[in-house]
């Protein structure tokens, strides 16, 4: 990672490591005990368990070695609380974060704050480069929890019956179609990037590239090295692929044309009876409380109109907002329905260096994608590109048990690039690398083509 001392004082890194813990706490704040407890399936962690962990990484590999007399909230807590730090000692298991009902979020909450009281007590004495450098990836560590706290109440709260709000205020149309004015209620008609009405193209000329981070400022240590490809000429969509051409591929059969999809994504669409998004489901559905979602997102195939699962609760679905929830093996196939590809994850950082990835980050009142506009190309979505998650040539992993940070997922993942509207902001860049399995739905995943030029 970067020498923060470089790129801001210790009173800015101060600042933002209390907003950082202050944000996490009001993301939680709208959900009881028994949201907070709540393991929808294995890749969800409750609520509390996230607030948990963001504390015990600051706690493991800052205050023990760093202020001296600290004492440990509860020494349980290192066990519970660990995710994957092999070096760091046994963990439990997490597929059964959600038996653990105490400790309660009282409890989790008094960890909080002493672990913030001890972090106050070592920024009195003063950090060095070192102490510095693990603050600040404490802090985009905590930040990617906190996206992962949005994503993992979402798929919490659309398993019950109820289809509880997260928070009502959300509930939609209003506020996000409408401020687009559409009426969310009817599908457009598809039309490839460049056709009236319809995305551009931004044209790239190939040719060597730089990719990777310059080293100015933050970075996690799978964005380097910087290093040079080489592309051939390419064109990339301005903005990603709406839920209304999606209507128009699921309309001409696209869950059921095997000729679409990559052999383990039919057999996964098969197997877990896709036929739309992660969240979509039918009216009558709605209306006869039947919409239920697995982890597979299987929302039936009743009649009436398309209807979607929000933070705010249901609504129907949008036809100009960014489709999203959905895995790479459905963003692949859609791609292959329209005529085009996913681009690389060195096109995608090629073509939008100079732009803003999160534009549309992570904002209480919002929390869902919107329409793309020229200020904020992205929607809210991430976007999958079809570069294998791997190594930069030269990647070197940091020493120590923070080493295990990224190198070791280095396989079986597919890379995502830009942000979402549930991405704190200033947490992603250009360079930024996300990746998730290719089956995975419940992140806030959009689809943006490309072409050969």
């Amino acid at each position: 990672m970067a020498d923060v001392t470089t790129t801001q004082t210790a009173s800015s890194l101060v600042a933002r490591y209390r907003a950082t813990r202050a944000l996490t706490e009001a993301l939680a704040a709208p959900l009881s005990a028994e949201d907070q407890t709540v393991q929808s399936m294995p890749d969800v962690s409750p609520t509390k368990w996230h607030r948990a962990h963001t504390s015990w990484f600051f706690e493991t590999f800052l205050l023990g070695d760093r202020l001296a007399g600290y004492r440990a909230f509860d020494d349980a807590y290192a066990f519970l609380f660990n995710s994957y730090y092999v070096a760091v000692g046994a963990r439990h298991t997490r597929a059964e974060r959600g038996l653990l009902s105490r400790p309660g979020i009282a409890e989790i909450a008094a960890y909080r704050d002493h672990v913030d009281d001890a972090m106050e007590a070592l920024f009195a004495v003063g950090l060095d480069n070192a102490a510095a450098s693990l603050v600040e990836l404490g802090i985009h560590h905590e930040q990617q929890h906190q996206e992962l706290l949005v994503m993992d109440i979402k798929h919490v709260l659309s398993r019950s019956p109820l289809l509880p709000a997260y928070d009502p205020k959300l509930i939609g149309p209003e506020p996000f179609a409408e401020e687009e004015g559409v009426d969310g209620g009817s599908a457009s008609t598809w039309s490839a990037p460049g056709a009236p009405g319809s995305p551009s193209w931004l044209s790239h000329p190939g040719g060597i590239v730089d990719i990777g981070h310059d080293g100015d400022g933050f970075s996690f240590d799978n964005e380097l090295p910087r290093h040079q490809v080489l592309l051939r000429p390419f064109e990339l969509a301005d903005q990603p692929v709406t839920c209304g051409a999606w209507l128009e591929f699921m309309d001409d059969g696209g869950y059921g044309r095997p000729e679409l999809w990559l052999s383990e994504g039919w057999a996964t669409v098969e197997s877990s009876g896709w036929d739309a998004p992660l969240y979509w489901f039918r009216e009558d559905e709605l209306a006869a409380g039947h919409a239920h979602h697995d982890h597979a997102g299987s929302p039936g195939r009743g009649r009436g109109g398309w209807h979607v699962f929000t933070l705010g609760g249901p609504r129907p679905v949008a036809p100009s907002e960014p489709v999203c929830h959905v895995s790479y093996f459905e963003a692949d196939a859609f791609a292959r329905w329209a005529g085009y590809r996913l681009p690389t994850e060195f096109e995608w950082e090629a073509a939008t260096r100079d732009g803003d990835p999160a534009a549309d980050h992570l904002h209480l009142d919002r929390l869902h994608p919107r329409p793309a506009r020229p200020d904020r190309p992205g929607g809210g979505v991430w976007q999958w590109t079809s570069s294998s998650y791997a190594p930069y040539p030269g990647f070197t992993a940091a020493a120590g048990a923070v080493g295990e940070y990224n190198g070791k997922f280095m396989v079986n993942q597919y890379v995502l690039r830009g942000g979402s509207c549930a991405t704190p902001a200033g947490h992603a860049r250009t360079t930024y690398r996300n990746f998730f399995p290719a089956s995975a739905r419940w992140a806030f995943s959009g689809v943006r083509l490309a072409r050969d030029a």
